[in-house]
């Protein structure tokens, strides 16, 4: 039995899609299951991704005993024909190699920072077409079921290395509300292991050049200081963030959005 469900969705803090969720997710669980929501910028799969891999891979000190995460971000980018009926992409059902449970929908790279922790993925028999409103309306009672530990909403296994689209590299990954700049670079990557504490590198992204300097921590710069540093995401393996100490990073970058490449220079 599932004792917390977490459910990250594209919806603005507060938004009325959030009141709905919450209500039809909560009809189809038992009284003791505690939730918790978090929200990502509309049709950001990228920052879906992140959230979802930063909760569900969190060590057992770190997170709820019996957690389910639900992560539902469907931008409906999978064909660009028109999309009859309001069909959207598939909902998946995941169970990772430490025992925590995932009901997501297939969109873009939601997925891609668990791909090599899924112990197994299905596909499910939650309705893809029939409603403009699928995580109210259909996708509560899968979420439901698993909680129960009924999994008879799994239809086919498949093979989440063939399936997920791998991470981007050298990418934003999210933006967090002091406008730290997560990446998908991680430590031990090959774009930052040789470069020493200390060193002035220029970052650039999209037409915005910069000059950081690569630190160990987030307060081991200046305050106003552009730095480049391990972060705190990404557990035992973390990823690196861009940030200005007292600033925005985000603001520093001219709001750059998920997924733009960043190109490192330590020719300073």
């Amino acid at each position: 039995m599932i004792d917390f469900v977490h459910l990250i969705c594209d919806y603005a803090v507060g938004d009325l899609a959030w009141a709905e969720i919450v209500s039809a997710v909560t009809a189809h669980l038992p009284a003791n299951v505690r939730m918790h929501l978090t929200s990502v910028r509309s049709f950001d799969t990228i920052s879906t991704g992140f959230a979802l891999a930063q909760i569900s891979l969190a060590p057992q000190k770190l997170r709820p005993n019996n957690l389910l995460v639900f992560a539902n971000t469907a931008p409906r980018k999978d064909r660009r024909d028109p999309k009859l009926n309001n069909e959207g992409e598939g909902l998946l059902y995941a169970k990772l190699k430490n025992g925590v449970s995932v009901v997501a929908v297939n969109s873009g790279f939601s997925f891609s920072f668990l791909r090599d922790e899924v112990a197994e993925l299905w596909s499910t028999n939650a309705e893809e077409e029939g409603s403009q409103f699928r995580s109210r309306d259909f996708f509560p009672r899968i979420v439901g079921l698993a909680c129960a530990g009924d999994l008879s909403f799994r239809e086919n296994r498949l093979d989440p290395t063939v399936l997920i689209p791998k991470l981007l590299p050298n990418a934003v990954a999210y933006v967090d509300s002091f406008g730290n700049l997560k990446t998908t670079i991680r430590n031990g990557d090959p774009v930052v292991s040789p470069i020493a504490s200390g060193t002035r590198v220029k970052i650039r992204i999209g037409n915005v050049i910069r000059t950081a300097t690569v630190a160990t921590g987030s307060f081991n710069v200046m305050e106003g200081d552009l730095a480049l540093a391990p972060g705190s995401s990404g557990h035992d393996k973390r990823y690196w963030e861009l940030f200005v100490r007292g600033g925005s990073a985000w603001h520093e970058f001219s709001q750059p959005s998920t997924g733009s490449k960043i190109v490192i220079d330590t020719t300073v």
